[in-house]
């Protein structure tokens, strides 16, 4: 018996003692041998870290409007078990496809799904309809969670998480620029693309301590690493000069149903990007919505084409540096063989005229003189390359092309490359650097459209300079030729571009109308791009400017038909906008163009804040008299008919102490209109428009003494004659231009009036050349 209790003493002694090497063993095994291991565990259960998303940098105009930002987005969730518990699929489906616009089976999917084992999920995304929606749309499906939970106590039927989007306020605005982010958020297309690595910020984080149902720790010790924004780009481009952009591009499309539009504009003395068009184009916003491809191409950048006639600059600013070009000099316009091909001016023949007035009509036998038998081929092949032909310009934006241009061997490759045909292939922006070469005084230069880049983290800023690529002309012989691309806009009778000629700015610029390729067919006889270049003001220009079309609908529709009025358009509203002065030194006589007037917008009433905004909207230049906050009279008055440069005068005041407005340039019915509207005595000078005044004051009584000037004194400096002295010279002069009238024929690049014909673009111009 004893020695049994002895047995089963030992036997359980025995068990225990074997227990406890099992355990001392386990335990060794665990915080020894694999300690490193179970503390991780043990710190994910107890230790929690929480990403801290950092923003996305936001895109601006020059002036501070944005663009692009990151802005707070939801994205939608169903719960099918919840929904199928309380058996709501019905409403579910119904309610919130109609909210999110989704397909209702598609929608009755999602809420009855269920995973590989037949149980519903627990939650389910509704993609793509309900990921990452506007604060909006989120409003009306919160609406809808109150509405289930009131009726069904199932608000957690549908969840929603705040995450943010990029967001684009002004929509379809410089589309093309700023490109877009994808829903997974991938930058495509545009600066997102270009300068995503600047605009992209680094994640920062919090590393805390928290207990078993996930609250913190009183005693936790925190690790805070903070996000690092991306960095903010101020851009070069003017919200309102690209506003002016798109809707005149609007207008010509509406007209001309072109395959596509591209306007460049630019400040020329720096290569800043004032504004940048394409049509068609895309909402950044929902680009998903864009079914076709093609929509999403910068054509400005992008896309390469025969550019015509408005390559002729590059071949007068060759002539002119090497001295060859001289304006008096003739030549016989008619058709001429070369390399065994046929070359004409469109189909006329003009006799012996000067070279400068070839360069009026867009002569193509002129071209042909100057770039083939007096520059030769390697001369003509220098200046194309020193223009930046060939070569990317550089400008910040993804995915430029840039055509490479073969060597001019064949007497028909050389006479073609003179006025842009055969093998002259170019983009769009390398137009505008070359045009802009000619405006500044020669230099090529870099375009970009980023001015500063702002790091919001620390505060500083990284300016981008304008970037000098060499001088292609002189200073002088760009002053020439200038003055010669002036003539082709302020002739009024000869001049291709007069379309584009603007009252009271002096416009330079050229025409082009090129036949387009299509291959297996060589040049179509239908489809052709038209275009105008060109630059304002003249003496200080401001603004240069591409206005491309591509096969606009109708015959007879060249660059100065159709181009040309689009330039003179958004030139005219930017430089009012600008507040560049109009020049009197260069106004009109019986030869000025047509002038197209508007009717005066009544801003009686209204806030001079929603006057101004209304006026700069209608591209109308305006001042304001005196620092009252609404309109009380106006001048010209409501429905009025005005010109194209003509300045609205808004009185906010009655008081006698108001400063006197700038009168320069006006006419004397306007100035008398605005000083009797302050209540100002007038003492006149003179006859025609305003050129200087000067302010006198007697006792309460202020008076102003305008001096006046003739446009005909303005323009020639010689001091008008007595009135009548005049009167025979005047009515011998009307009488010379009635003969000149009967007996010209013009060539308008495509207008209508006088002769109704067409630029002498090379395509619309040769009996199709090719090398």
């Amino acid at each position: 018996m004893v020695k049994r209790i002895k047995m089963r003493t030992l036997l359980i002694g025995g068990c225990i003692t074997l227990f406890f090497l099992v355990l001392i063993t386990r335990i060794f095994f665990i915080q020894v041998v694999n300690g490193s291991t179970w503390q991780g565990y043990a710190s994910e259960l107890v230790e929690r870290e929480q990403t801290i998303k950092a923003s996305r940098g936001s895109i601006t105009d020059r002036n501070g409007n944005i663009l692009a930002t990151d802005a707070p987005a939801y994205t939608v969730s169903v719960n099918p078990e919840m929904i199928h518990e309380l058996g709501i699929e019905d409403v579910v489906t119904t309610k919130l496809a109609a909210i999110l616009g989704k397909n209702e089976s598609e929608m009755r999917a999602l809420v009855t799904a269920k995973d590989k084992n037949g149980k519903f999920y627990k939650q389910r995304e509704v993609r793509s309809e309900g990921y990452k929606i506007s604060p909006e749309l989120a409003a009306k499906v919160t609406a809808l969670r109150e509405e289930l939970k009131e009726e069904y106590k199932a608000q957690n039927a549908i969840v929603m998480a705040q995450e943010s989007k990029r967001f684009y306020p002004e929509e379809t605005l410089a589309s093309h620029l700023l490109g877009y982010m994808s829903r997974d958020g991938k930058a495509v297309n545009g600066l997102e693309v270009s300068y995503d690595e600047e605009l992209t910020g680094t994640d920062g984080y919090l590393n805390y301590q928290k207990d078993a149902k996930g609250i913190k720790l009183p005693d936790s010790q925190d690790n805070y690493l903070p996000p690092q924004n991306g960095n903010n780009l101020k851009l070069t481009i003017d919200d309102t000069i690209q506003f002016y952009i798109e809707d005149a591009i609007k207008e010509a499309v509406a007209q001309y149903n072109p395959l596509s539009m591209t306007v460049i504009a630019a400040d020329p003395n720096t290569m800043e990007i004032l504004g940048m068009a394409n049509w068609p184009n895309f909402n950044p916003n929902t680009y998903w919505e864009t079914p076709d491809q093609k929509d999403f191409i910068n054509h400005a950048t992008q896309s390469i084409y025969e550019p015509g006639s408005t390559f002729k600059i590059v071949t007068l600013a060759g002539a002119v540096e090497e001295k060859l070009f001289d304006p008096n000099a003739t030549f016989e316009s008619k058709r001429i063989n070369i390399g065994g091909f046929s070359i004409s001016d469109n189909g006329h023949a003009y006799g012996t005229i000067s070279y400068l007035e070839g360069v009026k009509r867009s002569s193509n036998v002129a071209f042909v003189n100057l770039g083939y038998n007096m520059l030769g081929g390697e001369r003509l092949r220098h200046y194309i390359d020193e223009f930046g032909f060939g070569q990317k310009t550089g400008i910040d934006l993804p995915s430029e092309s840039a055509s490479p241009i073969k060597p001019l061997v064949y007497k028909s490759e050389i006479a073609t490359a003179a006025y842009g045909h055969g093998l002259v292939q170019v983009t769009p922006i390398q137009q505008v650097a070359a045009i802009s070469a000619i405006a500044n005084g020669g230099k090529l230069m870099v375009p970009h459209l980023v001015k500063e880049i702002i790091n919001p983290n620390d505060g500083t800023t990284e300016v981008t300079k304008p970037k000098e690529v060499r001088q292609v002309i002189s200073k002088e012989s760009a002053k020439l030729v200038s003055g010669y691309l002036e003539q082709v806009v302020a002739d009024q009778q000869i001049g291709t571009g007069r379309n584009a000629y603007i009252e009271g700015y002096r416009v330079a610029g050229k025409t082009g109308t090129a036949r387009k390729w299509v291959n297996g067919e060589g040049y179509s006889k239908t489809k052709d791009v038209v275009s105008f270049i060109g630059f304002a003001p003249v003496n200080d220009p401001k603004i240069a400017m591409l206005v491309l079309i591509d096969q606009p609908s109708g015959t007879n529709i060249g660059g100065g038909a159709a181009a040309a009025p689009v330039f003179k358009k958004i030139v005219s509203q930017t430089l009012q906008y600008m507040g560049v002065p109009k020049d009197t030194t260069k106004t009109t006589d019986k030869k000025a163009a047509t002038v197209v007037q508007t009717k005066t917008p009544d801003l009686t009433g209204k806030t001079a804040k929603q006057a101004r905004s209304q006026l700069l909207n209608a591209g109308i230049a305006y001042e304001t008299l005196g620092k009252g906050e609404s309109v009380i009279r106006q001048y010209p008055a409501a429905g009025e008919l005005m010109n194209p440069g003509q300045r609205i005068y808004l009185l906010t005041e009655d008081s006698s102490s108001m400063k006197v407005p700038d009168l320069t340039g006006e006419s004397l019915r306007d100035a008398m209109e605005v000083l009797s509207l302050m209540k100002v005595g007038v003492i006149v000078k003179g006859e025609g428009y305003v050129v200087s005044q000067k302010e006198q004051v007697s006792g309460e009584q202020r008076t102003i003494q305008l001096t006046l000037q003739t446009a005909k004194a303005a323009v020639t400096g010689i001091a008008d004659e007595d009135p009548e002295s005049s009167d025979a010279a005047l009515e011998e002069e009307g009488t010379a231009e009635e003969s000149s009238k009967t007996e010209e024929t013009g060539n308008s690049d495509g207008t209508q009036a006088p002769a109704n014909e067409t630029d002498s673009s090379s395509g619309a111009a040769i009996d199709p050349v090719l090398p």
